[in-house]
């Protein structure tokens, strides 16, 4: 009999969120390890036995050794990749990884490629439904990647335009993007505002892009 795989939400929509919870546990073709609104509570999930009561009652007894974290990128108090690189520092203890997938919103060539870049394996739109996200998942946890078709235009239109961004510049232009001063960047990347101000003069050299909200809109 093959493994039923499981899956942990973070979501920080409670309507988008219950609704996930109910289709994957409606399937009987996947097990709920967990389903959070932050990146906080996901960790303490992914630590071990989860000692908070959500609206989907009492998760202590869950086994939250997840084969998928699906992610949500704009969360009501951050940035939902900035799990990754809590897990990545997780399996050199652990052993293990769990598949990375997104279910956003953004559809832009700075969001995919700053995911991409930390090793997401499925970046799927919000406009696509349960059906179609399930299906998306499923391809990655068999090995492949998949982006959502909507998105692969305008990442294949932008690739050879940031081919030659470095990760950190990608990741301070999905940050942007996002909408997040040069403060904020500064603090989420633990690096000085000065330096980002030195990578975002790099940024505006390589793209020929003069303005704050050019980039944001690009």
């Amino acid at each position: 009999m093959e493994k039923t795989p499981s899956i942990i939400i973070i979501e920080d929509h409670p309507v988008m969120r219950a609704g996930l919870v109910s289709y994957f546990t409606g399937t009987r073709r996947w097990k709920i390890s967990g389903a959070v609104s932050n990146v906080e509570d996901a960790k303490i999930l992914l630590s071990g036995p989860y000692k908070r009561k959500h609206k989907y009652g009492n998760t202590d007894a869950l086994n939250t050794n997840a084969d998928i974290v699906l992610i949500d990128i704009q969360l009501e108090n951050g940035w939902g990749l900035d799990i990754i690189p809590w897990l990545k520092d997780q399996q050199k203890t652990r052993g293990t990884m769990p598949v990375l997938a997104v279910y956003s919103y953004y559809d832009d060539f700075a969001h995919v490629s700053a995911a991409m870049t930390m090793g997401v394996r499925a970046y799927v739109c919000k406009r696509r439904s349960e059906r179609e996200l399930e299906n998306a998942l499923l391809k990655a946890l068999d090995g492949k990647i998949f982006i959502d078709e909507t998105i692969q235009e305008k990442f294949l239109l932008n690739t050879e335009l940031i081919m030659e961004f470095t990760k950190r510049e990608i990741e301070v232009f999905s940050l942007v993007k996002s909408q997040f001063t040069n403060g904020q960047i500064a603090s989420r990347l633990g690096l000085s505002r000065r330096t980002i101000e030195n990578i975002l003069c790099s940024i505006y050299d390589k793209t020929g892009i003069n303005s704050r909200l050019e980039l944001q809109t690009m």
